[in-house]
Parts: C-alpha cells; structure tokens; sequence
C-alpha cells in the first residue's frame, strides 16, 4: 500500500496489527496520513479483536502454531472429564452434608451444596477474567503478582473467618490456611499447629481472634520478606529503568541483588508515598501504543514529524503530553523491542529535562546502547527480551517531504 501525496507534502501510511504474537497477527485499521489530512478505514469485523482477546485468554500464545498435534483432542478429554469430576463432587458433597446432619435433604442440603459449587465457580471465573485483563502482564511482574495473590487470599480467609464464626470451624481454617503449600513437610507441620491452636482457643473468641489475627499479619510480613530475598535476572520496565538510569549516571550496571533490593514488589498505588516513586520513569512510557488510540492533531503535529527519525528503526517514539509512546512494528523482535523501550527512556528524560528531544535520544542510543546492553550480560543479566506484553503493533511506509522538519 502506498501513500497518497503531492510532492511537497510530508506522507506517512500505517496498518494497525493485533496480536500477542508475531505469528498470528491480523490487521485492525489503515491510517493514511499527511500535515493536510487524515483518514481512518477499518479491516475486519468490529468483534474480532474482542473474539481475539478472549481465546488469547483461553489457549497458549501463538495458538495453533505454537501446540502439538495432540493438543486439542487432550484438552476436549480433558474438560469433559473435569466437568464430570466436578458434577461427581457435587452429588458426594451433597451426600456428606446430608450424613452429618446438615439441614433438610429438600431444601437446606440443596441449598448449602450449591453454595459450595457457586463459591468455587466464581474463583474460577474471577481467574480466567483476570487473565484476560492481564495477559503475557503476570510475566512482567511476577514478584508484585506473587505478593498480591497472597494478600487477597489473606483478605478472603478474614472474611471467610467472620461469616462463619459461630459455625464452629476454627479447626478447619486454621488447617487449611497452610493447605497448597509445596512442602509436604511444612503443611504436615501447619496442619498439626492448626489443630493444636483450635484446641486450645476453643470456646475463647477473643483469643481466636488474636491468634488468626496475628498468624495473618505474620503470613503477609513472611511473603513480603520471601519476595524481597528474591533476584530475578530477567528484564522487565521497572528493571531496565533502575539499570539506565544507575548506567547514565555511573556508566555501570547493577547486580541483581542490588536491583532487588531497589524494585517495588507492591502495586504502585500501594506505593505512592515512598520516595523511590520519584525514579519511576518508565510509568512515563507507553511501549505498544494503538495507532488508532491517536486523533488527527497528534497524527499531523507529533507522529508525522517524529518518523523521520525513526526511517531504518523497527519501531517509532511519539511524545504527547509528558508520555512516550512506542509504536511496535509488526516485524519487530524481541531484541528490538527492548531497544525501543530503552530509547522512549532515554526520550522521556530528555523532555523531562527540556533537552533537544529526538534527535539527542537517537545520538546516545548509536554511541552507547551497544555497550549498555553488553555490560548487563556480564553480570548475568538475560538481555534476550523485555518482560511486556504487546499487543498492538503496526507497519508504516514513510515518504519525507522535500523540506525537512525540524
């Protein structure tokens, strides 16, 4: 496709591609642009992104190139057995309820046995939904994910403990508050205290109280310091930012334990009070912006006079409004990728300090991204790929004007 220009007149053609992966992308909308005039025209149907999304949330990335033969047919068999194990564990449950006493076989078992089935489905519901919220994003941030997963559980438990209070299940809340752990050795270990605190705070609530209380706050404080202990050497926003930004001060990399210990493993809302958020310069990058999600004005003033500096690069740094944002090209690798968000850092602290933006950014990424990249695989750091999903990408066709902008 090419662009419809006069001569005189600065032109810029871009595809709007969707997809998590570069195997199986398809084409959402062709802008066609110039500094008189834009036009939108969309490809495909207006559900197909949302169709799209869904089964990304449902079937491994780069589905069906990316699986075996024998996927499908495993994962046909294998629902269907699930849904009859379920099915089966919801007529046994019934049945216990029944054995013990619990209410009228009518009604109240019934009842109780679907709320059962309703409490387990909605976890699983809320799970596939936030996979589709958050996608490849659990990768990127797997300390902070770690850590919020443990204190919801925490927050469920409490909830869970105050609804049932007077149901006489202290025993079994304490006992299962150790339950999935990957240590058989531990979970025997937690079990065994949980009985053994049961016994001895029964028919005392306010010492019930405490204890869950106290073996809570314990449990959060305890995962906090597991995350912190961690040090990861992949990259990731936030890393890659510590790192530049210690490289264009010191002209060195840091270790991972030194990076772990200056990272946040808590959502940045949880964090706004802490001092470091004055480094988070990369919450001032947008890496795999929607062309589309650009209006006229910010096609004509910011996008068309960029590009020119970004001819021979896989991908192109818009600045609006304080923001970098990175159109990914659909050809792009991981290599590039992570050269991109590099560069939109360097673009960000040079709008952030008034300097001159695009054409200083580019200079210093020639004179040393090369020798920034090969400083962190000295120290071990896997330089292979940025951990950030992308999911809008794009192709361009640029044709310059005869007079250059500045």
């Amino acid at each position: 496709m090419t662009a419809v220009s006069n001569s005189n007149d600065t032109a810029i053609t871009l595809e709007e591609w969707n997809g998590s992966s570069t195997s199986k992308l398809s084409k959402t909308f062709t802008i066609q642009a110039s500094s008189s005039s834009v036009s939108f025209k969309r490809s495909g149907a207006r559900f197909t992104h949302l169709w799209r999304r869904l089964l990304q949330a449902l079937v491994p990335e780069g589905f069906p190139s990316s699986v075996t033969a024998d996927y499908v047919p495993f994962q046909i068999w294998d629902t269907l057995q699930g849904l009859s194990t379920y099915t089966r564990t919801m007529l046994s449950t019934q049945a216990l309820l029944s054995a013990i006493g619990v209410g009228e076989k009518s009604a109240t078992v019934i009842g109780a046995t679907f709320q059962w089935f309703l409490r387990d489905l909605t976890g699983m519901l809320g799970g596939i939904l936030f996979t589709f919220y958050q996608g490849s994003n659990l990768d990127s941030n797997a300390k902070m994910w770690r850590l919020v997963a443990d204190l919801m559980n925490d927050l469920g438990r409490f909830f869970h403990h105050f609804f049932f209070f007077y149901l006489n299940f202290h025993a079994t809340i304490f006992s299962t508050h150790f339950e999935g752990s990957q240590e058989t050795v531990a979970t025997m270990i937690g079990m065994a205290l949980g009985m053994l605190v049961a016994r001895i705070t029964i028919g005392h609530p306010l010492a019930i109280w405490v204890c869950f209380l106290s073996l809570t706050l314990f449990h959060m404080y305890a995962n906090y310091q597991a995350v912190r202990c961690l040090a990861l050497t992949s990259l990731n926003p936030e890393r890659t930012t510590i790192h530049l930004q210690h490289f264009m001060k010191t002209g060195k990399v840091l270790s991972p334990e030194q990076v772990s210990a200056k990272e946040h493993v808590l959502p940045l809302k949880l964090t706004v009070w802490s001092s470091k958020n004055a480094d988070l310069l990369y919450t001032k990058v947008h890496l795999g912006t929607r062309v589309s999600s650009l209006d006229n004005m910010e096609i004509k003033e910011h996008l068309l006079s960029a590009a020119s500096y970004y001819a021979k690069a896989k991908y192109l740094l818009v600045e609006r409004n304080g923001t970098v944002n990175v159109i990914v090209h659909k050809d792009s690798n991981a290599a590039d990728i992570l050269k991109s968000f590099v560069h939109a850092l360097i673009l960000a602290t040079n709008v952030s300090e008034s300097k001159s933006s695009h054409s200083d950014s580019q200079m210093w990424i020639d004179k040393h991204y090369d020798v920034f990249i090969h400083k962190l695989k000295s120290l071990g750091w896997k330089t292979e790929r940025l951990l950030s999903p992308i999911i809008w990408r794009a192709n361009w066709i640029y044709k310059a004007s005869e007079k250059k902008a500045d």
